[in-house]
């Protein structure tokens, strides 16, 4: 009986690798899409003499998208099982990535940003909770590190090919629509791995929201600051005298940061009792780093270096976050709260670039650090608030 039960504890500490590497494949399409599409998208608006404010204005349809997407995720995959859910995202994430080509006209590309971020986004939930299942608690603070690292890796990439092919014609659309699809194969794979979620959850959707209070406001802060500055960097980029391609690479040093420093960051997070306070240093990092970039920004290698450090500190307010709620809950409560935690972020990711567009209109090209800055201020000023009302909460 000792032997058995001995058996079945190690068998829970293994890592589920197939399912693993269908989560991270997935993974690698939503990073490799935001990513590339963000600046593409962007750069041709602007190209277009769209305005700053009217291009967040678009970019934050991502946002919309995701809130909407994000609630129902659960409940569709419920339904349809989480593997066929994914594999039917796929395709219409891809299918409408090779619409925004053909679409001409502007008013076009709102349901098409709603259509691919609200794909992206079911594909992100539903990856989020897979990869929770298959870590298991010894081990997730590295497993959720392998999985932001591969995140990381996409939204580098994106940039990097951004750089490379630039925003003429139909083949950065053909790339993006192309990688999105390969996901699917891994999934496929992996089905007989297909997590279940076999209960409706037991809170309303918007009580998990505020489970965990400073992981979700994290995610929010980091859902704003990397879709606004995904979107929008490049524009800042360009208005400050660098070319498109410098730009798109800046942008890929941010996403190396993240690359190189979300492994330790995980480690780090599962030997710290209060996370809060880690939470609180990447967000600090964040506001000297915004406020700093207007001095720096015009001497492109310290500008590289400091954003290397700078995107890797922030990005940690994602990892920290998510290894929190895996801790937390299991089964179709985690279902939801990495529904909820990605609600966060797209409602950051809704408020982000419209802030960022507004600022630079109003303020000049430097309002896009502004922003930025007042962000990061404000997660700041609500860690210090809840660690010295609350100091034994998380």
């Amino acid at each position: 009986m000792d032997h058995l039960t001995a058996r079945t504890v190690a068998i829970r500490e293994e890592i589920h690798w197939p399912a693993l590497l269908a989560a991270i494949s997935a993974i690698t399409a939503v990073g490799i899409a935001i990513g590339l599409g963000l600046p593409l998208l962007s750069i041709i608006l602007e190209k277009r003499g769209v305005s700053p404010s009217m291009i967040g204005l678009n970019s934050a349809m991502a946002g919309v998208a995701a809130m909407v997407a994000a609630p129902i995720s659960t409940m569709i995959a419920r339904r349809l099982t989480v593997v066929t859910t994914m594999v039917l995202a796929i395709v219409v994430a891809a299918a409408s990535a090779l619409g925004f080509y053909y679409a001409e006209a502007l008013w076009m590309w709102f349901p098409l940003r709603v259509l691919f971020h609200g794909a992206i986004t079911i594909l992100f939930v539903l990856s989020e909770f897979w990869i929770n299942t298959a870590a298991p608690p010894a081990r997730r603070g590295l497993v959720l590190g392998i999985y932001a690292t591969v995140l990381s890796l996409g939204f580098a990439a994106g940039p990097l090919i951004f750089s490379i092919i630039g925003s003429e014609g139909i083949l950065p659309f053909l790339i993006g629509a192309g990688v999105i699809l390969l996901a699917a194969v891994p999934i496929l794979m992996a089905r007989k791995e297909n997590p279940p979620i076999d209960e409706a959850p037991s809170r309303s959707f918007m009580r998990y929201i505020f489970l965990v209070p400073t992981a979700t406001a994290a995610v929010f802060i980091f859902g704003a600051v990397e879709s606004g500055g995904l979107a929008l960097f490049p524009i800042y980029a360009n208005r400050t005298g660098f070319t498109e391609s410098q730009g798109a690479l800046l942008l890929m040093m941010m996403g190396l940061g993240n690359v190189l420093f979300q492994i330790p960051i995980g480690l780090i997070a599962d030997r710290i009792n209060d996370r809060r306070r880690l939470l609180s240093l990447f967000a600090i990092i964040g506001l000297i780093g915004s406020i700093a970039l207007p001095y720096l920004i015009h001497d492109w290698l310290l500008t590289a270096v400091i954003l290397l450090f700078w995107g890797g500190s922030v990005a940690g307010l994602y990892t920290v976050g998510l290894a929190h709620l895996g801790d937390k809950l299991h089964g179709s409560d985690l279902a939801s709260a990495n529904a909820a935690f990605v609600f966060c972020y797209a409602l950051g990711m809704l408020i982000g670039p419209q802030t960022i567009g507004v600022a630079m209109d109003v303020t000049g090209h430097h309002g896009f650090a502004w922003a930025l800055a007042f962000f990061f201020a404000l997660y700041v000023a609500l860690t210090v608030f809840r660690m010295v009302l609350e100091p034994k909460r998380t």
